[in-house]
């Protein structure tokens, strides 16, 4: 698990944020299905369409984890998406801190566990904060498509 350099919570004044957009879901399968489209619909208006079904993708494993993981009756799981001028920061946050996710290494038989090692894989960092209530699962991708993971070059 790569960590970013610095809190991420913390704005730097060499990285100023461009966009941001928040929206906070149900906890259904529909809600991921709308976090996915809503997230790679968000980033191809700011103007990195190449970075869409990467987003789609981790914004998916990460809004299953916190439907599947980080479900409290009554609460609401939250999105993210901060574009600063170097990386794309997605985050999904739930009510669950007790329940603090981690890389799995699955077998060929079992069905689920891989949502991490698919975020792993595709984001450039990636990690977990507590919070007072819950948890925010992160993923950034560098805007420089030459360093992309999971961009083709």
């Amino acid at each position: 698990m790569a960590f970013a350099p610095q809190d991420p919570r913390l704005p730097d004044p060499c990285d100023p944020i461009i966009n941001e957009g928040r929206v906070d879901y149900v906890p259904t399968p529909i809600s991921v299905t709308r976090a996915r489209q809503h997230a790679a619909r968000l980033i191809a208006e700011w103007g990195h369409p190449a970075l869409a079904d990467d987003t789609a993708l981790i914004m998916s494993e990460l809004a299953t984890n916190a439907l599947r993981h980080g479900h409290v009756p009554g609460r609401l799981f939250r999105v993210e998406l901060t574009l600063t001028k170097t990386r794309l920061r997605i985050a999904v946050s739930d009510p669950r801190g007790e329940r603090l996710p981690r890389p799995r290494r699955p077998s060929p038989r079992d069905k689920h566990g891989r949502g991490l090692l698919i975020v792993r894989a595709l984001a450039h960092r990636w990690g977990v904060r507590e919070r007072t209530v819950g948890k925010e699962i992160w993923a950034e991708l560098d805007l420089t498509a030459s360093q992309g993971k999971g961009v083709p070059t």
